[in-house]
């Protein structure tokens, strides 16, 4: 009896200590990771976050990047981080999803490891080729690179990004035999296809709109299923003869695995609120993002169904962790 009243006790004690913690939150600064520099999409997304995060918790909120890796590097910090509401990160959901698949000897587990918040952003793949490129669709695209086979070439920014992924789902389902060459981020992809060292890109369009326009850059279609607002001329995948093709990114809020519920629904409510301004979602929409939230429960669904898609076109196009 007394080992049962103490037990009791311990658990009210233990209860009544959390709901103190939680009421009282923030009472110093919390972190937001990133694991891309300064000036990546992923900064420029989590960046108004925090600023109004700030403002809404009474407390600073910091960007912190930590590039490197695939986001790898921040990835491990936040896993490892205590789960008190005081460390998050704000990452392309390829960064959690792809990586599993590409080293096995990950240094935390994305489905153990962390808690989801909500998603932030979804956003569409552009293909793009130089002018230099003699096809103007996708027909005359694939029409080409059929005729000399081994010899066409396609950049993305790093094996196993969403950029790659496009391009080896394109490959597949077009049925071409196209050259992937990786680069180490997307600022070279862009001077390189902007220099016609490289024939063809699936790439973001906020990265290149400018160049599009400027007539640097053909854009061939887009990889949603609806055209993208900012580029209403310009077909999908689906309506240039590949039925089907979809491919898309997007950015989620993730905390350390233990992150008390009444944190993390707290954090969901406030980062929802933010997206909601019509400031926010201009911004977005100048990236040619779209802002789409969820509740912490959705985004893990999203999470799963993203990773088991991905390794299914990772295994299927034999794709190697470098």
């Amino acid at each position: 009896m007394r080992s049962t009243a103490g037990i009791v006790v311990w658990l009210c004690c233990a209860l009544f200590a959390q709901s103190a913690f939680t009421q009282a939150y923030p009472s110093k600064p919390v972190r937001i990771l990133v694991g891309s520099p300064a000036g990546s999409i992923a900064d420029i997304l989590a960046r108004p976050i925090a600023q109004r995060l700030s403002e809404m918790l009474g407390q600073q909120v910091l960007v912190d990047n930590r590039a490197g890796a695939t986001g790898i590097i921040a990835n491990e910090i936040v896993a490892r981080a205590q789960p008190d509401g005081y460390t998050l990160l704000v990452s392309p959901n390829s960064f959690l999803v792809v990586n599993p698949h590409l080293n096995r000897k990950l240094p935390y587990d994305v489905f153990r490891d962390f808690a989801p918040i909500t998603q932030i952003s979804v956003f569409h793949h552009v293909l793009v080729v130089h002018p230099s490129v003699p096809a103007k669709s996708v027909k005359e695209l694939i029409a080409l690179a059929r005729s000399k086979p081994g010899a066409m070439i396609y950049a993305s920014s790093g094996v196993g990004s969403g950029f790659h992924l496009a391009g080896e789902m394109f490959r597949s389902m077009a049925r071409v035999d196209i050259v992937h060459v990786p680069f180490k981020g997307t600022p070279s992809v862009v001077i390189d296809v902007l220099a016609g060292r490289v024939d063809m890109t699936f790439i973001g369009l906020s990265l290149v709109q400018s160049h599009i326009k400027a007539g640097k850059l053909r854009a061939m279609a887009v990889t949603g299923l609806k055209r993208e607002s900012l580029l209403p001329e310009v077909p999908t995948l689906d309506e240039s003869g590949l039925r089907g093709f979809e491919i898309a990114g997007g950015h989620c809020v993730v905390a350390p695995a233990g992150t008390p519920r009444e944190i993390i629904d707290r954090l969901n409510a406030a980062i929802v609120g933010i997206l909601g301004t019509p400031e926010v979602r201009q911004l977005w929409s100048s990236l040619g993002m779209e802002v789409v939230t969820t509740t912490p429960e959705q985004l893990a669904v999203r999470l799963r169904e993203d990773y088991a898609k991905y390794g299914r076109l990772i295994k299927a196009a034999g794709i190697k962790g470098e």
